[in-house]
């Protein structure tokens, strides 16, 4: 297909305000996505290996229902278990053969839990409940059809959106989490939980941080290491932010009141044990960030199939298209790329492809002028078409390779 190729005048980091925002791997929403897309994943091997291709699933509709504990310096114990609902359709037999589906989604979330929580026991702090049925004969038969007809049908008419590159605002915002959140990090300074949300605001070239972080109790003995807690989490972002910015300030727990000992602290390092109910879809995009600033898809990506389920595969190829040709083609300062699906047509096929480009001072164009050089034209259409046409193969990368659904 041809796209659609506009120019931009300027990126975010032209104007005087910016908001980036991410929530952090514990945060009851990032959570919830996780667990979706885990569960995707888990079936996607189970199909692939049982029956030699991945059968229709969408399990993008997960809830967390959060629990009651009751913390404490030096402990602290959960009252009641959160409760971990994942929802939606799967193929739960095929050709005779029935699918465990809720043993695989059990599983699948418990070892997600141990392996990326060290204060969340996922026996005892969790119920899981798996709501899952078969999907509609319609969406089941248009899934099939890439079988016989050997070209993957969109299931939805939804749109993805990918924009590159980060700024350098966005490039904190989602390193900082990252840092914090490393498992040597927290192996290092237990006291810190996995839910860690961070907030940046530029007003032009002055950054603020906002960082909430959920402490755990059995590490911390009293109100004074608490304090150091606090103090250390905010030199830790503040090395981080100064490498980027000469003008930083970071604010960590800010809803503390010290004095009457009103203070962000856990038993488990989520606030999904009692204060936070979490749901797919309502934390970071496709990049894992959430960028007001730029333009955004408010589908849900994390759980969603990735052979014809547009809503997730045009998000995550959008951002790819976005990062070829921003590397690939040298004019280009900066790239957003906007795909929209048409339910019933072939995926490498999308409805409509618009790729807005910036560039370079010097590029080979008038900037006066709306219309490009027609070369650049044709090298941005081939990466898109070829971005496109390995879009059925994008399941497998997702598998075996690590890329941002959250």
């Amino acid at each position: 297909m041809r796209p659609v190729i506009t120019r931009m005048d300027s990126g975010p980091w032209s104007h005087p305000v910016e908001i980036v925002e991410r929530k952090g791997i514990g945060h009851p929403d990032t959570m919830c996505d996780a667990l979706a897309e885990e569960l995707s994943r888990s079936l996607c091997r189970y199909y692939y290996e049982r029956f030699g291709l991945v059968l229709h699933h969408n399990v993008d509709k997960g809830l967390i229902f959060a629990g009651r504990a009751l913390p404490a310096f030096g402990g602290g114990q959960v009252l009641e278990p959160m409760e971990i609902f994942l929802v939606g359709r799967a193929t739960m037999e095929f050709k005779g053969v029935k699918v465990p589906v809720e043993e695989i989604a059990i599983e699948g979330a418990r070892a997600w839990i141990r392996r990326n929580f060290h204060a969340l026991d996922p026996e005892k702090d969790i119920k899981i409940k798996v709501l899952i049925r078969p999907g509609s004969q319609e969406l089941v038969e248009l899934f099939l059809r890439q079988k016989r007809e050997g070209v993957a049908m969109s299931n939805d008419t939804s749109c993805g959106i990918g924009f590159a590159p980060l700024t350098s605002l966005e490039e904190l915002v989602f390193n900082l989490e990252h840092s914090l959140n490393r498992p040597e990090f927290h192996e290092k300074h237990p006291q810190y939980g996995q839910d860690i949300k961070v907030m940046g605001v530029r007003l032009d070239e002055r950054v603020e941080l906002t960082v909430a972080c959920a402490m755990v109790g059995r590490f911390i003995k009293d109100l004074d290491l608490y304090r150091q807690a606090v103090a250390g989490l905010e030199k830790e972002a503040m090395a981080l932010a100064s490498s980027s910015f000469s003008e930083c300030r970071v604010l960590v727990n800010t809803a503390d009141d010290l004095d009457s000992g009103s203070i962000y602290l856990t038993v488990t390092g989520t606030s999904a044990e009692a204060g936070d109910d979490g749901e797919v879809g309502r934390g970071n995009r496709a990049n894992g960030l959430i960028t007001p600033c730029r333009p955004m898809n408010m589908e849900a990506v994390a759980g969603k199939n990735p052979i014809n389920h547009v809503g997730k595969i045009y998000n995550i190829v959008a951002r790819l298209i976005a990062e070829r040709i921003r590397s690939q083609i040298e004019p280009v300062e900066q790239c957003c790329v906007i795909l929209v699906s048409r339910i019933g047509a072939p995926v490498s096929e999308p409805a409509a492809c618009e790729v807005r480009i910036g560039l370079s001072a010097g590029g080979d164009s008038d900037p006066t002028s709306c219309k490009l050089p027609s070369h650049l034209c044709d090298d941005i259409a081939d990466i898109v078409n070829d971005e496109l046409k390995g879009a059925d193969r994008l399941w497998k990368r997702l598998l075996y390779e690590d890329i941002m659904v959250y």
